[in-house]
């Protein structure tokens, strides 16, 4: 279709047409002419293409996975190119940082299409499809002579629908060394705002007492514009959920059958749009005795609605990943592998992609416009 006939379409019905594009075609078009840039670089646009219809031709995988060298870990970040479910054809990427840490790097994500990046200690915000990303700066916090800090969970990220602006939060505790006198612990949260590039101390305070907070990367998850975290209070496990809007804490209570005495290990995701648990045997209890089992949240925040949908005969595996296309489990095998389990099938099948074991971290995304500013130096 020529430029002259697309001058004469009501913009309505050339947003309809470009919306059937990739953003890597999406991107050249922009260079076609001056009313097309300005059209797919406008917010209206991008609000359009995000909330859009997600489709196999638009939602792609990414991978982080991490390889033991002498010292520390060799870390690759891959996306999946392939739309097919029974096939991966990875294409590595290149980020000038955490390509060698001391640890496993984590994903955070998505939200709007953007992805989070972290070793805890470096933060990358990152867009998959433009390849756009930004380092965000270090907290100006520093803890005082005798005290030391141990962060808590993973980084929390989401969208500010009410501020329209991108923010992250963590999660961390101040001690007093023993060395200095008697042991003490405060809860500290900073928030980062991304419109003024800065961080800022927020509140912990809530309603029922704070629970202690754990590290589990297959458990946080930004779902309903609230990011989740695995928690304990009173020996009973727990979700911490913080709204990325009002910033306001607040406690949801697992399915009552799952407790510190039941063996499992627990997994957070999200299936047919719906918050997920996963409750899996851990390494230490014998498979025949365990089952998985899936309960679906099908009502937000409603703890009775909890319903347990599906009863999985136990495979080995390190820990669940996410879920793909509404129906498939993909997870890490005890030997480092991607399995994927069909909800449907109940088929199980082994991927030709290999990481050190408890280092696979995936995140199934939608491609995005949305830009990433640049940081000054």
């Amino acid at each position: 279709m020529s430029n002259e006939i697309m001058k004469k379409l009501p913009e309505d019905v050339i947003i309809y047409i470009l919306l059937r594009f990739s953003v890597k075609s999406l991107l050249r078009f922009k260079f076609i002419s001056k009313s097309w840039y300005t059209l797919i670089q406008s917010w209206r646009f991008k609000n359009i293409h995000i909330n859009g219809t997600t489709t196999t031709n638009n939602e792609f995988i990414i991978f982080s996975r991490s390889f033991k060298k002498t010292q520390g870990f060799k870390n690759v970040l891959s996306i999946n190119s392939s739309h097919d479910h029974n096939d991966l054809v990875l294409l590595d990427l290149d980020l000038p940082y955490l390509n060698f840490t001391r640890g496993f790097n984590e994903l955070v994500g998505p939200c709007n299409g953007l992805i989070v990046l972290t070793d805890n200690d470096v933060i990358i915000l990152f867009n998959p499809a433009t390849r756009n990303y930004m380092s965000l700066p270090p907290s100006p916090f520093v803890c005082q002579k005798g005290f030391h800090r141990s962060f808590k969970g993973g980084i929390g990220f989401g969208f500010d629908s009410i501020g329209n602006d991108y923010k992250f939060v963590r999660i961390s505790e101040v001690f007093l060394d023993a060395y200095w006198g008697p042991e003490k612990q405060e809860k500290k949260v900073e928030v980062y705002d991304l419109c003024i590039d800065s961080w800022r101390d927020v509140t912990a305070d809530m309603d029922q007492q704070f629970p202690s907070v754990f590290s589990n990367p297959s458990f946080e998850i930004l779902h309903h514009g609230i990011f989740h975290w695995y928690g304990k209070r009173d020996r009973i496990y727990v979700i911490l959920c913080f709204d990325i809007s009002t910033e306001i804490f607040h406690i949801m209570n697992m399915p009552d059958s799952c407790n510190v005495f039941d063996g499992k290990c627990y997994s957070l995701t999200v299936l047919n749009r719906l918050l997920t648990l996963i409750c899996y045997p851990s390494s230490n209890n014998d498979l025949n005795q365990h089952t998985m089992d899936i309960w679906i949240m099908m009502e937000y925040n409603v703890h009775h609605s909890w319903t347990k949908m599906y009863i999985i005969k136990p495979f080995p595996i390190e820990f669940p990943l996410t879920t793909w296309r509404d129906h498939l489990l993909l997870l890490q095998s005890k030997s480092g592998l991607l399995i994927s389990y069909d909800l449907n099938s109940n088929q199980v099948k082994e991927f030709d992609l290999h990481a050190y074991p408890k280092s696979l971290r995936v995140i199934v995304f939608k491609e995005s416009l949305i830009s990433i500013p640049k940081r000054g130096p």
